[in-house]
């Protein structure tokens, strides 16, 4: 038997491109996963909540969140947009709801409820789909492709859409490289930092609203909200500088001084004398000397500054001042590594985009051939984005493979 369309990958993007292909009117349809579980990063996705998509009907602005793939993804997202993706949803039962940040979630808050949805329509479409089915070869004969299970069966499909993710795990890069196609390097993308120093440990938990993060020696930069976490720090400010500086980062081996100014936009040393005039009888202690500066992060301020809890504003000497305005305006924390956000793990690399057709999502190298999610050399800045690329590349390749069908 000879199937239309063998998908390899049983994540998002092959399934939205395997729904794609059956709703648009292709013919048998056939999902192979490796693992023991289907939708694995829809799951953990969010927190276990799936940041289905994100707020941004416009696809030039969509694009922008992509540090790797921004102007190639403008056409794709002007084909099949964040819009279309929650009419799908909606249309098949499942309302989102939109955060204030813009990350757009089911209802429900759970990912079991993304997983079902897309179970529940492959199945009614007849698609099959397999687990513990990992593919060892393809050799293509006569415009056929055949298949080679880690089990040694043979199966026979006229199209392949390789959808397995993020290259690291080197199984869609493999069989990509032995079809023809030339890789982009995998490094991280996403993560957070490794840090062990005074300042911030042992306060787990604490967050700042908005600060202002960059790279040494680099132009690397960013901001927004910061996390302080058991490791180091986290946060969608220092995660949109690791995907903006996965390259640059991979390649210092992720150890590196990092520069926080904590008080964006505010002159800490106005601000000290400012208070030395208002507030002079007044100890630093346990006061804040910023709205945005939780209580507990103030405290390490003043023990970094070697200021004593009964210490006044009035009293504070104009050395002690200038250092304590150095740590507010110009913290340098020396990094020593990454961690995954969550349980989540991104990557950039993968099959370069010159080498697709970014309508149809095929390869320009091995016709019949296509290519969906993070395999391709695309990656976002928050998961919503890298959702929207599996839904967007998913159903383009799933539709045009459709068109081929006899």
């Amino acid at each position: 038997m000879t199937r239309d369309l063998i998908t390899i990958g049983g994540g998002a993007a092959g399934f939205f491109g395997s729904i794609a292909h059956m709703e648009s009117g292709g013919g048998t349809t056939l999902i192979l996963e490796k693992t023991a579980n289907l939708l694995g990063k829809v799951k953990i996705s969010g927190g276990g909540r799936c940041n289905v998509t994100h707020d941004c009907p416009d696809a030039r602005e969509f694009s922008k969140n992509y540090p790797r793939g921004a102007r190639s993804l403008i056409g794709p997202l002007h084909r099949w947009s964040s819009i279309d993706t929650i009419r799908w949803f909606e249309s098949h039962g499942i309302a989102l709801k939109t955060e204030a940040d813009g990350r757009m979630f089911p209802v429900t808050d759970n990912s079991q409820t993304i997983i079902d949805c897309l179970t529940k329509a492959a199945d009614s479409l007849g698609i099959e789909i397999r687990t513990r089915a990992g593919v060892e070869d393809i050799q293509v004969d006569e415009g056929e492709f055949i298949l080679t299970l880690e089990q040694g069966e043979i199966l026979r499909s006229r199209n392949i859409l390789i959808a397995t993710g993020g290259t690291r795990l080197a199984a869609g890069a493999r069989l990509a490289e032995q079809l023809g196609h030339p890789l982009a390097p995998a490094v991280p993308s996403l993560f957070t930092f490794k840090i062990k120093d005074p300042l911030i440990e042992g306060i787990p938990g604490v967050s700042v609203a908005n600060v202002a993060v960059r790279v040494e020696g680099t132009k690397l930069k960013s901001s927004g909200p910061l996390l302080i976490t058991h490791w180091g720090v986290s946060g969608p400010g220092i995660l949109r500088l690791s995907a903006w500086g996965a390259r640059d980062l991979a390649n210092c081996d992720y150890c590196f001084d990092l520069h926080i100014n904590w008080l964006p936009g505010i002159d800490a040393q106005e601000r000290i004398m400012e208070l030395r005039q208002t507030w002079g009888k007044r100890q630093l202690h346990p006061r804040t000397i910023h709205e945005t500066i939780p209580k507990r992060l103030w405290q390490r301020f003043l023990q970094s500054a070697e200021i004593a809890d009964d210490q006044t504003w009035a009293q504070l000497t104009k050395t002690k001042a200038t250092t304590l305005a150095n740590l507010l305006n110009r913290t340098v924390l020396a990094v020593d590594g990454k961690s995954m956000n969550k349980e989540e793990f991104v990557t950039c690399g993968g099959v370069k985009l010159k080498d697709i057709n970014l309508t149809t999502m095929e390869s320009k190298i091995c016709p019949g051939l296509f290519f969906a999610g993070e395999v391709i050399d695309i990656d976002g800045i928050t998961g919503g984005f890298n959702f929207q690329n599996a839904w967007t590349s998913g159903h383009l390749a799933g539709a045009a493979i459709a068109d081929r069908t006899p």
